[in-house]
């Protein structure tokens, strides 16, 4: 189904907060790519300068975007060559993702 503008979520303070304090402690540009999750909404993951990752959850994929424009410093991205190759996953971050 389709977003309308009513589908629309604005997103929310500690939303916008945790994507400005992530361009601040990881620098500008940030990238941002968003990503559908299904009926969780959409996940907006940060590249920061230094090649940190983050994210920040929305309610859907229009919120994404809509976060993305409202924080200055963020980029939007896709996983292009460039960004993939903008990436820094440290061992500790490997660790988080293997569950350990």
């Amino acid at each position: 189904m389709a977003e309308t503008s009513e589908d629309v979520v604005s997103p929310s303070g500690a939303q916008l907060g945790a994507a400005r304090k992530f361009v601040k402690a990881h620098g500008k540009p940030s990238r941002a790519v968003v990503e559908n999750i299904g009926r969780a909404g959409a996940r907006v993951v940060l590249v920061g300068a230094d090649g940190a990752l983050g994210d920040v959850v929305v309610p859907s994929v229009a919120t994404g975007e809509a976060l993305v424009e409202a924080v200055e410093g963020i980029e939007a991205a896709s996983w292009d060559a460039e960004t993939v190759k903008a990436t820094k996953i440290g061992a500790e971050h490997r660790r988080k993702m293997a569950g350990r």
